[in-house]
């Protein structure tokens, strides 16, 4: 499986593949199990949709890093008006932003200044913001716009972050941002990491995902363990339990479109459950980076791609 989950990486990047992809009826076709639709609108359905039954949601406007600074405000005017859509339709939501959507990998300084704007509007409307980390070499700024925001009193709440449990530096991050009292969603990784700076085991992978998800859940902190694995939800389940850790006090989160019965069970049994739904035109990257991440999804593709 790891050289088909590189392979899957490396296709992430071909770009002549992506604009075939993201310009043909079949590539959108593909595409339709993991990604909610190509506009706003399509992903407030599929919100409402998921609401209807017991699960929050994230919602995340594809895309990744831009070539001009008007490029980066556009993308994120599409944040502000899905602030202002999931207030006024009162749904369950809130949204993930990527920096070098926002304008990164051309400035920190205006990725700061861009995310920061999200978090005030989020935090005028009682809502929250996910920043999400991208690849290793990213990690350090990441950190650092975060909590440098969340410092701020009245962006207190307002904007968390997403750890990645292949990385070796990430039980010192969570240590560090438990102190500052942020919100983090634990997850695995996506990414193609040397093997100096990330577990190459996915046996050890895993055990990191579980000795850092009970660091979270020890938190008073409302935190959120992203896994579609069952013997990581087993585990968390456990420890909760042993450890009088009420449902109330943590979040499951999975993706669209991936084990949706699993996520139904987990509501019927009483825990928060929140579904990462992406939408937009630029979806190419993040399809391939969930058939590398779990390869079944490509069997499941396979089987059901010629079905009506």
């Amino acid at each position: 499986m790891p050289v088909l989950r590189s392979t899957f990486i490396a296709l992430s990047k071909n770009r002549l593949l992506r604009r075939f992809c993201e310009h043909s009826r079949i590539g959108r076709r593909m595409s339709s199990r993991f990604v909610a639709g190509m506009e706003i609108g399509d992903a407030l359905r599929v919100a409402d949709a998921l609401n209807r039954q017991g699960m929050a949601v994230t919602l995340d406007s594809l895309g990744e890093s831009v070539s001009s600074e008007a490029e980066a405000h556009r993308a994120a005017d599409i944040y502000h008006q899905l602030l202002d859509l999931i207030a006024a339709h009162k749904l369950n939501a809130n949204i993930s932003v990527k920096l070098t959507q926002m304008g990164l990998e051309l400035s920190p300084e205006l990725a700061q200044k861009i995310a920061q704007s999200l978090a005030e509007h989020a935090g005028t409307t009682g809502n929250f913001v996910r920043i999400d980390m991208e690849d290793s070499s990213l990690t350090q700024v990441t950190l650092g716009i975060v909590c440098r925001l969340h410092k701020r009193p009245d962006l207190r709440g307002a904007i968390g972050i997403v750890i990645q449990s292949y990385l070796y530096r990430s039980q010192a991050d969570i240590e560090q941002l438990l102190a500052d009292g942020i919100r983090v969603r634990l997850c695995k990784g996506a990414y193609k990491e040397p093997a100096d700076v990330a577990f190459p085991s996915k046996a050890d992978v895993d055990k990191n995902f579980i000795r850092l998800s009970k660091m979270l859940l020890e938190s008073p902190v409302y935190q959120a363990l992203a896994t579609h694995d069952d013997a990581m939800i087993a585990a968390i389940k456990r420890f909760a339990g042993q450890h009088g850790i009420e449902r109330s006090r943590f979040e499951f989160q999975m993706l669209y479109g991936v084990r949706r019965e699993l996520q139904r069970n987990l509501v019927r049994e009483g825990y928060n459950v929140r579904v990462y739904v992406p939408f937009g035109r630029e979806w190419y990257p993040y399809f391939m980076r969930r058939l590398a991440e779990r390869p079944a999804n490509v069997l499941f593709l396979a089987r059901n791609f010629f079905r009506s």
